[in-house]
């Protein structure tokens, strides 16, 4: 999980949203994670992320990448791509994922 949301990114800019249900089979999966963190922040134009799960399971996380080439890129990484089939084949019960372009973004911060 996420302790520190993503700030201060100036749009456009775009976002990958991954929302799961994993399966009790979990065998490899910490490790693979981890795995995939290291990769994606090699990709040109990855900008970071936020992570979180509800007490039900359902696991929500949000990429930002300063453009479509970035995420093109990031999907055809075949380490990536192998992850994801694990994914399909063992971890997941099921996920959607949802792109999108962010045109406007603000927040705010106590203190």
């Amino acid at each position: 999980m996420s302790d520190h949301p993503v700030s201060g990114l100036e749009p456009p800019y775009y976002t990958v949203v991954f929302t799961s249900l994993r399966t009790e089979d979990q065998e490899g999966y910490a490790d693979t994670a981890a795995r995939m963190e290291e990769l994606v922040r090699e990709v040109p134009g990855f900008l970071g992320y936020e992570s979180a799960r509800t007490p039900g399971g359902i696991g929500i996380t949000v990429g930002y990448f300063k453009d479509e080439e970035a995420i093109a890129a990031w999907r055809a990484d075949a380490e990536h791509q192998g992850a994801m089939r694990r994914g399909r084949a063992d971890w997941y019960e099921r996920y959607s994922v949802h792109v999108g372009r962010v045109e406007r973004s603000y927040g705010f911060a106590r203190g």
